[in-house]
């Protein structure tokens, strides 16, 4: 079946002002990814992002404080009593808003409904995959764009 071609004209499409979660690094409601190599930080930095917006206090290079949000924090790596919890403690997070999907039954992925769910019932604003392929699933090969397409567009729709 041929499929329909529908065109749609720039001169109807409204344009849009982008939220920022932290401008112009962190788009809100958009997929971001923090990229480097092993070792470079990039856990510490996200925890230390994530102790500022649970407790509401400016962003660096920002003077405003904002209202505090939930947080959805996922790791494949990393322990949450010995890893995690210590650096969010160092960091000065508020530990009430960070919260996990529980994965000791069932390993998450990006398809899984209780990512949706949990945006749903916490209201979290942000949501870390510490890394990312660790919730592709173990049939993705993200090598393979036809097989990687639909994942991030289900990311994209839950942003």
């Amino acid at each position: 079946m041929k499929n329909k071609l529908k065109l749609i004209k720039m001169s109807s499409v409204d344009v849009e002002e982008v939220q920022w979660i932290w401008y112009p690094y962190i788009p809100y409601g958009k997929v971001t990814i923090v990229q480097g190599d092993p070792g470079e930080g990039k856990t510490t930095f996200i925890l230390a992002l994530i102790a500022l917006l649970t407790k509401g206090e400016p962003l660096p290079e920002e003077e405003a404080a904002t209202e505090p949000i939930n947080v959805i924090y996922q790791t494949a790596e990393d322990g949450l009593g010995d890893t995690i919890k210590p650096r969010l403690l160092s960091a000065g997070a508020d530990c009430d808003r960070v919260l996990v999907i529980d994965e000791n039954e069932v390993e998450l992925t990006l398809s899984d409904e209780r990512l949706e769910e949990a945006i749903n019932q916490t209201g979290a604003k942000l949501i870390v995959l510490d890394p990312m392929q660790a919730y592709l699933g173990e049939t993705v090969d993200m090598h393979r764009a036809n097989e990687i397409r639909p994942i991030m567009k289900r990311l994209a729709f839950l942003a």
